[in-house]
């Protein structure tokens, strides 16, 4: 298996859960089809200064989350950052009870380590 950087890339086996989507195997597969897309423009605003090719997740956090939950489902949370706001993950409950978290664009804080547990719910 292809080695990940991103946070719960081992676990991050959940499917679409609407057939519309399909082609995307599982959030490994997402991020494979996102590297090939993901620049300056579709960086935030206020990040797009700090955006460079070997980062190219940085600013990439709200509208990628966002996109997996249309295609996983589940819920979207934010880990609060300095300045105040949020960095946005994916958590999708499994059939089996459990839960598939994973965060495509955690990369873009190189080795810190941050808290995927009781943070808040983040809405478009």
């Amino acid at each position: 298996m292809k080695e990940y950087k991103f946070y719960g890339w081992k676990t991050a086996d959940c499917a679409p859960f609407d057939p519309v989507f399909a082609k995307i195997e599982n959030p490994r597969h997402l991020y494979d089809l996102l590297s090939g897309i993901w620049c300056k423009e579709t960086c935030a605003p206020r990040l797009q200064g700090k955006w460079t090719r070997e980062n190219q997740t940085t600013g990439q956090c709200s509208i990628t989350a966002f996109l997996a939950q249309d295609i996983f489902g589940g819920k979207v949370y934010g880990i609060l950052r300095e300045g105040g706001n949020y960095h946005c993950y994916n958590v999708v409950p499994l059939q089996d009870g459990g839960e598939c978290v994973f965060d495509l664009t955690s990369e873009q804080f190189g080795d810190e380590k941050l808290c995927y547990e009781n943070n808040p719910d983040q809405f478009r």
